[in-house]
């Protein structure tokens, strides 16, 4: 969970999650769906379908690998989770390189290549400060220092250098040039894409979802019906070839969400008729919860609802 979301958005979905899901027994056991639905509101739903299937893994083989190979070969585990879990549940002598361990190494090694290209080098550069006698003997210790160190004290604006047990060492900081480090490269302008979105309701108190391919961007995940993302808008007459049924349809509003690499912009058009049939499923709009609708469609939803 903690990759790409911050600790404070984090801490009341873990604690929901592992309430539901207290052993990887159970997780594994959980229909997919279920997942989905307890992770919806996190993003990045990859990390669920990948959680979930590492789970099935592990229940599979009896438990965890003991070596970071094994580690990695599990669903959904990087170079980085598999060293996290290898120091810190099992000992293994690695050092875990987040972005807080990156600030660290490049001020302490005064790397300036800019990111992300000089992620490689830092990586040797961490491994390097694996090799001291205290990262071998205390890898658990060393790799959660390494992460407060970078979350407490070398601080991205205003790194802590009074305070910091290696300031004696720190080539960036016998340059002063501490501050500036991990340089980033120039921030490419984010594409906007286009869609429309339809909410449909009838009679019985219901509303039209369906569910997203199990790959891609929100794989899995229920949404409401709609056209594809396009990079260009899309005129009234294109949308409704693609909407789910013949009605009154009404524009309802407009939604903006924005993803790692484009912003999307929604059209939201709403219709209701007696009874929904047609591709999909109704589902209750009053338990809308129990949906694993990603946090865009939430949006949609909420713009949709009041004006059904």
């Amino acid at each position: 969970m903690l990759q790409q979301t911050t600790v404070t958005a984090v801490i009341p979905y873990y604690e929901r999650f592992v309430s539901r899901f207290p052993t990887v027994e159970t997780l594994a056991a959980a229909p997919l769906d279920t997942v989905l639905s307890a992770w919806a509101g996190l993003g990045y739903y990859a990390r669920a379908r990948n959680l979930h299937a590492c789970a099935r893994a592990v229940a599979a083989s009896g438990g965890f690998p003991r070596d970071l190979a094994g580690l990695q070969a599990l669903p959904g585990i990087g170079a980085y989770t598999a060293a996290a879990i290898g120091a810190i549940a099992f000992g293994i002598p690695a050092v875990p390189v987040d972005g807080n361990v990156e600030r660290v190494v490049a001020r302490l090694f005064a790397i300036g290549q800019p990111m992300p290209a000089a992620k490689p080098a830092l990586r040797l550069a961490a491994a390097q400060l694996g090799d001291d006698l205290a990262a071998r003997a205390r890898p658990s210790d060393f790799a959660q220092a390494l992460f407060d160190l970078g979350a407490s004290v070398c601080t991205p604006a205003a790194p802590g250098c009074a305070v910091c047990p290696w300031i004696a060492s720190c080539e960036a900081r016998r340059r002063g040039i501490q501050a500036s480090l991990p340089r980033k490269a120039a921030k490419k302008t984010r594409p906007v894409r286009f869609g429309v979105h339809f909410w449909l309701t009838d009679d019985r108190g219901t509303v039209l979802l369906r569910t997203r391919a199990s790959k891609g961007l929100l794989g899995g995940m229920t949404e409401l019906p709609g056209t594809a993302w396009r990079d260009t808008p899309w005129t009234v007459a294109e949308a409704l070839a693609d909407a789910p049924a013949k009605a009154d349809w009404r524009g309802a509003g407009q939604v903006r969400h924005v993803f790692t690499h484009f912003e999307l912009v929604i059209d939201v058009l709403a219709a209701h008729v007696p009874v929904i049939a047609g591709e999909g499923f109704a589902h209750p709009v009053d338990a809308l919860e129990e949906a694993a609708l990603p946090s865009l469609m939430w949006k949609c939803v909420r713009m949709a609802a009041g004006q059904r």
